[in-house]
């Protein structure tokens, strides 16, 4: 069932590849089934705060009329990075899943999701399709390269 999910993440972020935005895709799921979905739109729209995690929370507590979530869990490509685990938090969701570690070391996810900053602690499970989520970042940084290679050389 984690795989199922993980894979729904996973399209949300090849929607987000295609568009031109750092592949990473979200999904929050309610009793076994995806409830909103997320990808990256921060080029798109500008926004620093326009991470796939954030866009499917807010779709999330739309749906359920709640900014308080506590029966969902959610699905993301790569570790969260700090303001997406802070949104997680705030956001009461019971349990994280990501597919990619985040290489650079730059998360804290485990030491936000026990830290109890908003009188909340959010179970963690890190690796899910790991070589999956992580060759869909790979890639698309390793395209974006080679363009930009082509396009220095052409001017």
């Amino acid at each position: 069932m984690v795989d199922k999910f993980m894979k729904a993440a996973l399209k949300c972020a090849e929607k987000a590849a295609a568009e031109g935005e750092v592949p990473i895709g979200a999904v929050v799921v309610l009793d076994g089934k995806v409830i909103s979905r997320g990808h990256n739109r921060r080029t798109k729209r500008q926004i620093a705060t326009a991470h796939a995690e954030i866009e499917a929370i807010e779709k999330a507590c739309k749906k359920l009329k709640s900014w308080r979530i506590p029966e969902c869990e959610i699905y993301v490509t790569l570790e969260p990075c700090p303001m997406c685990m802070g949104a997680i938090l705030n956001a009461r969701i019971k349990k994280v899943y990501f597919g990619a570690y985040e290489a650079k070391g730059r998360s804290m996810t485990a030491q936000l999701a026990a830290s109890n900053l908003v009188n909340h602690t959010v179970e963690v499970e890190g690796g899910v399709m790991c070589e999956e989520c992580a060759a869909v970042l790979s890639s698309f940084f390793s395209e974006m390269r080679e363009r930009t290679k082509k396009e220095n050389c052409e001017n």
